[in-house]
């Protein structure tokens, strides 16, 4: 992993940038933004998908595979941070003094002097800001906005506007998100994570303080969230909005209905309004709770802040449905940290019915799954009525000894409850084995575990076919030698 140097002062006028890994979410988004500002933009990405498909359809020129040649004479190197440092083509760019930006620098230099409306926390951050944004557009702004999945109602993960008004989702991952000249911040939670990085809670902590405090305009932050409630008692602010279901919250909300679409009670200065949002699951009632204090703090009516968030239809990879297959839904979502996960299952049981949940649970990175196994566990064993594990998405790390997925499946209690299958066609084979009409299933990580949908798919499938298949026996026609 490649840790980004805050300290460098960003480029002057660029034509051209060189995107390695853009095919990722985030970083495509931005190699987008960089088309639209009508700069020549190349890229290169292990493998094809369609960000990089819908990158080459507005003109970038992208290549599978790395390789210095890829760098040709681009201005800047712009790099994700699951890059390795021996990529060849940022190595390349070290060696020829080409300006090496880490793809939050490259957002920086595209944010300007634009009002930045930055969104971070360890969880729910994709959600809010694509909230945030539906609900700018909604109401009449033109926004632009640079998101880390991409908004289903937009199609896309990032836009330019004709307002000076910029929505990000910020990372906190590496400290990145310091880098920020942000004027609203909005502050979903602060639990504790990446501390691969941080090294402690507190320097987490910290980093959410340091944060908040450079905001200039409002702070917009989670009343229920400990780690929250830490930074905010830390911060001197002029402006400082809490939100959440803590009873002085400046923006309150009670009488959460979770079962399907989740509805909820919102108090402003003494005014109650009730909210019925598109998506499900309790965590998206504080979300969106959340992106409505940002509206309201912008001077948008409450009535109408609420209404426009209310057309919010989800992001890609969070509690996405794929196919429902011989009646059994199968749904995909980013969650990767046990919070997340309780959050992903809880939406997931708000809507099944009468139906059991399956989950499919990648581990991502080894530390983290060597850290939180038997968190992980824990929420597995509670929410999911049977979990299969695969194996670590090792993404930016290199392996620890003894880590696999196996640390997590021996940490249920029930152990007829979850299996351990690190190969993906037996993995999906288990799931149809089980699976069962009105059931869902749904993988979680945010690692390469949507790939294995499409066998997930094939296997129900199949064991559909075979049950509608004609009984050997009786049901078979003699042949004339019998």
């Amino acid at each position: 992993m490649i840790f980004p140097d805050l300290s460098m002062p960003l480029p002057g006028p660029l034509r051209s940038a060189h995107f390695v890994g853009v095919g990722g979410s985030g970083m495509s988004g931005i190699a987008r933004m960089f088309l639209d500002a009508g700069m020549t933009v190349t890229g290169s990405d292990r493998a094809a998908n369609a960000n990089v498909e819908s990158l080459r359809a507005a003109g970038a020129t992208i290549t599978i595979g790395h390789d210095a040649a890829n760098l040709g004479d681009a201005d800047a190197l712009v790099y994700t941070g699951a890059l390795w440092p021996d990529n060849p083509e940022y190595v390349a760019a070290v060696e020829r003094g080409i300006p090496v930006l880490h793809r939050s620098q490259a957002l920086a230099w595209l944010v300007g002097s634009d009002r930045l409306i930055a969104v971070a926390g360890a969880h729910g951050k994709t959600t809010s800001t694509g909230m945030i944004i539906t609900g700018l557009r909604e109401l009449g702004a033109s926004p632009s906005f640079v998101n880390g999945g991409i908004i289903q109602g937009l199609g896309t993960s990032s836009g330019s506007g004709s307002d000076d008004l910029f929505v990000v989702e910020a990372d906190e991952s590496d400290g990145s998100f310091l880098l920020y000249s942000t004027a609203i911040a909005l502050i979903t939670n602060v639990d504790a994570d990446h501390l691969d990085h941080y090294g402690s809670h507190e320097a987490f902590d910290d980093a959410f303080v340091e944060f908040a405090a450079k905001a200039t305009e409002a702070v917009v932050v989670s009343s229920d969230d400990a780690g929250a409630v830490r930074v905010t008692q830390r911060l001197d602010h002029h402006n400082i909005v809490t939100f959440g279901e803590a009873a002085d919250a400046t923006v309150r909300i009670h009488s959460i209905t979770s079962l399907g679409p989740v509805a909820f009670t919102i108090v402003v200065d003494g005014r109650e309004e009730r909210v019925q949002l598109a998506v499900p699951g309790r965590h998206n009632a504080i979300n969106a709770t959340g992106a409505i204090a940002v509206l309201v703090g912008l001077g948008h009516e409450l009535g109408a802040a609420i209404d426009a968030v209310s057309l919010f239809a989800g992001t890609q990879r969070r509690f996405e449905l794929h196919a429902v297959v011989d009646g059994v839904s199968v749904y995909d979502d980013y969650a990767h940290h046990p919070t997340e996960v309780e959050a992903a299952l809880s939406g997931a049981r708000s809507v099944v019915g009468a139906g059991r949940v399956i989950a499919v649970h990648q581990p991502h990175l080894f530390s983290r799954t060597r850290d939180m196994a038997s968190e992980f566990a824990e929420v597995y064993e509670r929410l999911a009525d049977h979990t299969v594990v695969l194996d670590v998405f090792g993404a930016r790390e290199d392996p620890i000894p003894g880590v696999t997925g196996e640390l997590v499946s021996s940490r249920f209690v029930d152990s007829s409850r979850v299996d351990f299958e690190p190969d993906w066609s037996s993995a999906a084979e288990r799931v149809a084995e089980i699976a069962r009409e009105g059931d869902i299933v749904m993988t979680l990580s945010c690692g390469d575990v949507y790939r294995i949908i499409p066998q997930l798919i094939a296997a129900i499938d199949h064991r559909a076919d075979a049950a509608e298949a004609p009984a050997s026996g009786a049901d078979q026609v003699p042949s004339e030698e019998a």
